[in-house]
Formats: structure tokens, C-alpha cells, sequence
């Protein structure tokens, strides 16, 4: 199980304030801000957590406190985020070898197992993660769960060729698939052109890694939005402010 560490800034238990979830995501993200050092290379996350992030990241670089950061984007739109804020950003399509990566999640499991991708930002959004030396999750306390696929979709991106055909496919084990559509109607396209199933299981997973190979040894699906052991640290924003989780490494 991960650790809590509690911060000597926090309130304590007795008198916990009240935070609305915008102001949790700008706690999560202003924490994560403060653990970027000098030099780093950095991967950027996608969503409204993430967000928060970034206009933190801005100011400290706006300060002069963050010099040769650089920025390795997981999707068009925090591509787009981070160079309206100023963030220096490596060369299209080139990821290397981040430092850290922060990113959110949908759901986070006591061993901080995720579910990722209700952004449509899945597969870049691994693909830095795998890459990087560190991996720190920034979320709110609502998006911890005991089971993953407890409370969210597990998004799986595949091709749109023969994506009936997968739909059926999830539906075999076990799961409620929804290809994912946009407001017109139609399957709702990734950054790299792909579809998004979204599969809803009644119970949660019950073997998430299990599952996960099945996905990855399936032609045509491309990526599932199963974060396993990726992620080492994650800052979690409640009522009595932000705690950090670590997985213990394995014996």
C-alpha cells in the first residue's frame, strides 16, 4: 500500500476547510509546480488538473526560478496550453527521456494503478510516461478508488478500421463498450486519428493486468488507458490539503 505524508503546512484534521474541486485542482497543481527543479525535462500531462499545472509552471518560469526547463507536451491542446503560457516546449514529436512526468488521472488505486484517457490523450500520455525516470500524478481526493474501473470508463483507443468488430470484442470480456462520439453524432477522433471505446465494467476490474495484456495482443487496439506501475508519486488535494502517496517499490 502507498504511504500519506502530510505536509507540516496542511491543516490539521480538526479544523478541515472547504474547498471547491477547481480550487483542489489549483492546490494539486501549485504543489506540482514546486517540485519542478531547474534544467528538467519535463512531460506535460493533459486535462484540468494538468491545466492548473501548467499556469504555475508559467509563473515560476515568468520568475526567472526554472531556467532550461523543457517541455515534452502529451496532446495538441497542452501543445497549445503551454506555448500560450510562455513554456519552452522540445521539438515537435521528439519526447527523449523526461526527468518527470505530471499528469492527471480518472482513477488512482491504493498501489497508484491508474485509469487514464477520459481526455482521448491516452496513448502520447503513455508513451511520455514510459519514457520518463518519474512519474508524479496530480489529482483530487474523489478520483481515489479501491478497485480501478470502479467509478470511470476504462478508455481503450483503436483504429477505426473494423472498430464494430472490437466493440464486440470488450463486449466478450465482460465489458460495457461505448465507442466515444462527438457532439455531432460521430466517433470522436484522437490526436493520432484513432477512435476511443469506452468500457464500463459493473464491479470494476478484477484483474487489471490480466486485462491489459488481452488489450495489448489484440490486433487493432492500439493502447488501453491501464496505467500500471508507471506511476511512483502522487499528490492527492482533499479537505485537510495535499498529501503525497508513493508506491512502495515491490520485494
Amino acid at each position: 500500500m502507498p504511504k500519506a505524508v502530510r505536509h507540516d503546512s496542511q491543516p490539521g484534521p480538526g479544523n478541515l476547510p472547504r474547498y471547491s474541486v477547481d480550487e483542489l485542482k489549483e492546490m494539486a497543481g501549485m504543489e506540482a509546480a514546486r517540485r519542478v527543479e531547474p534544467g528538467m525535462r519535463l512531460g506535460l500531462g493533459t486535462g484540468s488538473t494538468v491545466a492548473c499545472f501548467l499556469r504555475c509552471l508559467a509563473e515560476r518560469i515568468g520568475r526567472e526560478e526554472l531556467p532550461g526547463v523543457l517541455g515534452v507536451p502529451t496532446s495538441v491542446r497542452t501543445e497549445e496550453q503551454a506555448a500560450e503560457l510562455g513554456i519552452p516546449l522540445a521539438p515537435g514529436g521528439e519526447v527523449g527521456r523526461p526527468d518527470l512526468v505530471v499528469d492527471g488521472a480518472d482513477e488512482v488505486a491504493p498501489d497508484l494503478g491508474l485509469v487514464k484517457g477520459l481526455g482521448g490523450a491516452l496513448l502520447r500520455e503513455k508513451v511520455v510516461a514510459q519514457a520518463a525516470d518519474r512519474m508524479l500524478v496530480i489529482v483530487d481526493e474523489a478520483k481515489l478508488v479501491r478497485r480501478l474501473g470502479e467509478r470511470a470508463p476504462l478508455p481503450v483507443e483503436a483504429v477505426p478500421f473494423g472498430a464494430a468488430d472490437q466493440v464486440r470484442w470488450l463486449e466478450d470480456l465482460g465489458a460495457r463498450p461505448v465507442l466515444r462520439k462527438d457532439a455531432d453524432g460521430r466517433p470522436l477522433l484522437t490526436d493520432n486519428g484513432h477512435v476511443v471505446v469506452d468500457c464500463w465494467f459493473e464491479d470494476g476490474i478484477e484483474d487489471a493486468a490480466g486485462l491489459d495484456r488481452r488489450i495489448a495482443g489484440r490486433a487493432g487496439l492500439v493502447e488501453s488507458g491501464l496505467f500500471l506501475g508507471l506511476a511512483g508519486e502522487a499528490l492527492v488535494a482533499g479537505g485537510d490539503g495535499v498529501r503525497l502517496l508513493r508506491r512502495e517499490a515491490s520485494s
